[in-house]
């Protein structure tokens, strides 16, 4: 396959839903459509594709009749269903005998259908890794343990605290520090924080930074799972539980058995099954769907949402004694917008990413970028930063990115700030002079907020020596302000 970047197959009948899936899709996959059953077999018998994402009602073959077909014919397809009801026993048979990965509900929500798809593709590529070391185990024997303990030590090198992208005087370096301290200990961790900041990034570092790193990490994003399979999906299920059950489902929490299992948006899930979750951190067993008796398992839990969980208790919507259970230690991920100072850092090494994928070098990113980069609010976080600097990439030509790929809210964002400073200064009283010292005092001050009153760190980024720095801040009245 000549795309490098992982391919979904969309099958639905109707033809907007179809352009509403690639719309979302398009720049993160390879995406190819598909009007029936029929089409989809043809598509899959030509393309190589990754992912079959099928919805559940279509004239004459439903959407998990056909994901048994791909099973048989081609395993290693992750298959998703996509359906606007809850309560069909054949879409809960498919999640076994079909060998269905997740099931999506309509209305879907772009974020978390971006997020099912990204794991979706991560999980066939450790599918194929799982099966290429396999074969090799077979031929090579010892030659191979070696190499899967050089992978495990890669992946703890690559998650390990000190390895996050950050700048000296980052917020996220005190977040860092605190994973590292206390990775090493069975504690249940929480992360806070808006969509896109790194949640599942710092959980990896947890795991990896832990004893722990030699057992699975597994991911379950709670909120896009219906409770009616979210509980099989965690604890398992055993063979004839209910209707098209034809083989025992292991369950997440006993494939995370001496690892760690990260759940993501817990904060969507019902009371019904925070009860059931709540049992299983009490006792550390899990009582699959159809079991007489529950199975111990040893996996450490973290959990992720960004819902404020204290407001949804106090409201009555999340139970007390599980998020007592889940918070022993709260990290709250600051957004991109409040660590501005990471941005050229995260922006770059997304940039040098797609260039190893493309096989090309692209220039660093000049001061006029960077200062757009900077401007913006980035609601979308950290991936929103990733999908502007792939539209620049896709936009430049030859490998000098330009001010004029950004896309226009960057831009409108960029000189609404310049506006916005433009005001400030034309706002202040007196004559020129006195404008410009009291701006100088703003900035001063502001970067001093900044670096925490480290006045190394602010000195070197305002151009100024200590001495230099402390007459101002002396001259301004600053350090009384402190």
């Amino acid at each position: 396959m000549s795309s490098r970047l992982p391919t979904v197959l969309v099958v639905d009948d109707e033809v907007r839903s179809q352009e509403a899936l690639r719309r979302t899709l398009d720049e993160d996959f390879e995406v190819f459509t598909a009007s029936s059953a029929a089409e989809a077999v043809a598509v899959l018998e030509r393309e190589w594709i990754q992912i079959a994402l099928c919805d559940q009602r279509m004239p004459g073959t439903s959407g998990v009749q056909l994901l048994r077909e791909v099973r048989e014919r081609w395993p290693d397809v992750v298959r998703i269903i996509i359906s606007g009801y809850t309560d069909s026993e054949d879409i809960i048979a498919g999640i076994n005998d079909g060998g269905i990965y997740q099931y999506l509900m309509k209305p879907w929500q772009p974020d978390q259908l971006l997020l099912t798809l990204r794991s979706a593709a991560e999980m066939h590529r450790l599918q194929s890794e799982n099966q290429r070391l396999s074969l090799e185990l077979k031929v090579s024997g010892p030659v191979l343990t070696q190499r899967v303990s050089g992978k495990r030590a890669t992946l703890r090198r690559r998650f390990a605290p000190d390895a996050l992208l950050r700048a000296p005087d980052s917020p996220m370096n005190a977040l860092c520090d605190l994973v590292a301290r206390i990775a090493d200990f069975d504690i249940p961790v929480l992360l806070t924080g808006e969509s896109g900041t790194g949640k599942e990034l710092l959980a990896r570092a947890l795991h990896y930074g832990s004893a722990r790193a030699e057992h699975g990490f597994v991911v379950e994003n709670c909120g896009a799972v219906p409770d009616t399979l979210l509980e099989s999906e965690l604890f398992g299920a055993r063979r004839g539980a209910y209707t098209g059950a034809t083989e025992d489902r292991e369950g997440l929490f006993r494939q995370a058995d001496g690892g760690t299992i990260l759940l993501d948006e817990i904060g969507e899930t019902s009371a019904a099954f925070q009860v059931k979750l709540l049992r299983v951190l009490q006792e550390g067993e899990v009582r699959p769907v159809g079991a007489s008796r529950p199975v111990s398992v040893d996996a450490r839990v973290v959990a992720a949402t960004n819902r404020d969980l204290e407001a949804e208790v106090r409201a009555g919507r999340f139970r007390e004694d599980l998020y007592y259970r889940l918070a022993a230690i709260t990290i709250a991920v600051p957004p991109l917008r409040d660590r501005p100072m990471d941005i050229p850092l995260i922006a770059r090494h997304h940039l040098d990413l797609i260039g190893e994928s493309l096989g090309r070098a692209y220039r660093p990113f000049d001061e006029e970028i960077l200062s757009c980069l900077i401007a913006y609010r980035w609601p979308g976080n950290v991936r929103e930063l990733r999908n502007e600097i792939m539209r620049m990439a896709a936009l430049a030509d030859g490998d000098r990115l330009s001010v004029a790929h950004l896309s226009p809210r960057v831009l409108r964002a960029a000189d609404d700030h310049q506006e916005a400073e433009l005001s400030l200064l034309a706002g202040l009283d007196g004559d020129l002079k006195t404008r410009l010292e009291a701006l100088e005092a703003r900035i001063v001050n502001e970067t001093m907020l900044r670096h925490r009153w480290n006045k190394t760190h602010a000195a070197s980024e305002l151009g100024l020596s200590r001495v230099g720095l402390r007459n101002k801040l002396v001259r301004y009245g600053l350090e009384r302000r402190k």
